[in-house]
């Protein structure tokens, strides 16, 4: 075979290879890496367990109900729940108000409750695997059973964790180091805290030395909503008619999800990166979805908005146009040649005016009165005429007013008469 047939073999070879090597599963967490971060909740009751883990895929939102628990101490249980309900935070981050201990501990820790919620996030049934070895160990080494606190059932190969009584959960605090046996990876020893303030270990026989109880918070019947298939090995939500529980905005079509099944949303991660391989591929498709919710939700929200929002928009250029035109007319002023001196003309001020223009018009009124009053007065009394009479022939003669000539007239005619009957008569 040739130098150009050989090497032609192996590019094909290459080619044919690339695939493959495109495909290859990224870094994912081992074992011990496991054990390490599930050791010290592994023991918890599967429900407040299932919700934990879901929990801890949104830290940024542990971090801020931390927060608020610390800033109300007198709140848990029911309580703290239904004070905390309409906070923007996932269903699960909620419910772990009622045990103020818990999310403590979470924020205490970040770079493990990131690493917890990552793994659950990735890899899922390894993570229910390993709940089940670590409980196995526990049982193994004589420190798992029932008790006052805590029921220990076996259902076929897995330990189901439930309270001894449903309305209220105690929350074990115990040693990794202790409650499992020696620890078997000297490289990846297990987070471990110190117990909680009021927790104490019983002394009697029957009870494991390992754990340490504290008081039980009280919860309503059906409180969680989370809880494990163990032969499915993934988590659930099993009651959605938890008071304070929301369903997502929307579902990841890139994730086959099977009825029932707890899905992460992403819109809750609050911009926090995702640490583990191959994780953000497969939400990326529900970021996606999510913006074009958002902007359907705008489009269908935009004709109504917009006979208020058009004038405020087109307000500014109309200002600019403005300014432009009389900065270029303020510009061809400045290009003018300055007009010589003038003296300075004094012009009376408008108030100067003004008290000439109100006499014009007093005196305008006082003789319009004048004149009104001059006509009432030539105007003859409306009273009658009998009673007129003895009224002027009382007045001395040089101020009785003249009788009308017509008048003067029919009283000749009449003297006249009255002398030509009586000379007839006497005739």
């Amino acid at each position: 075979m040739t130098i150009a047939a050989r090497f032609l073999t192996a590019l094909l070879a290459l080619l044919l290879a690339a695939p493959v090597f495109a495909q290859a599963p990224q870094r994912s967490y081992s074992r011990a890496e496991f054990d390490q971060m599930l050791a010290p909740v592994a023991l918890y009751p599967d429900a407040l367990l299932s919700q934990v883990l879901m929990a801890a895929t949104y830290p940024a939102e542990v971090n801020e109900a931390a927060r608020w628990t610390r800033a109300n101490p007198g709140l848990q249980g029911d309580e703290a729940v239904r004070a905390a309900q309409y906070h923007d935070w996932d269903p699960s981050v909620i419910s772990l108000v009622a045990f103020p201990q818990v999310l403590q501990r979470m924020e205490e820790n970040p770079d493990w409750t990131h690493r917890l919620g990552d793994a659950f996030l990735a890899q899922e049934p390894q993570v229910t695997d390993t709940v089940q070895q670590l409980r196995h160990r526990a049982q193994a080494a004589g420190n798992l059973q029932s008790n006052e606190q805590m029921y220990v059932q076996q259902q076929g190969q897995a330990i189901l964790l439930q309270p001894a009584a449903p309305q209220y959960v105690y929350v074990p605090y115990y040693d990794p180091m202790v409650v499992y046996g020696p620890w078997w990876w000297p490289a990846y020893r297990p987070v471990a805290w110190a117990p909680w303030p009021g927790y104490a270990r019983p002394y009697r026989p029957g009870s494991s030395f390992a754990f340490w109880w504290g008081r039980p918070v009280g919860l309503s019947l059906n409180f969680f909503f989370g809880d494990f298939d163990w032969h499915r090995r993934h988590v659930h939500v099993v009651r959605s008619n938890a008071f304070y529980y929301r369903a997502p905005a929307f579902s990841n079509r890139t994730v086959a999800a099977e009825s029932g099944r707890w899905q992460h949303d992403p819109q809750h991660r609050r911009s926090v990166e995702y640490r583990a391989a191959a994780v953000p591929q497969r939400f990326a498709g529900a970021q996606v979805e999510r913006r074009e919710a958002q902007r359907t939700e705008r489009q269908i929200v935009a004709p109504v908005a917009a006979p208020v929002v058009a004038p405020a928009q087109a307000q500014p250029r109309a200002e600019r146009r403005i300014d432009q035109r009389n900065e270029r007319r303020e510009e061809r002023r400045a290009e003018r040649p300055a007009a010589p001196a003038v003296a300075p003309v004094q012009v009376r001020p408008q108030m100067a005016v003004q008290p000439t223009v109100e006499r014009r018009d007093d005196r305008r009124a006082d003789r319009r009165e004048e004149r009104q009053a001059t006509r009432v007065q030539a105007r003859p009394a409306p009273a009658p005429v009998v009673q007129a009479q003895p009224q002027r022939a009382a007045m001395p003669a040089a101020q009785a007013p003249q009788t009308p000539r017509a008048d003067r007239r029919g009283d000749r005619r009449g003297d006249r008469d009255e002398r030509r009957s009586e000379l007839g008569q006497k005739g």
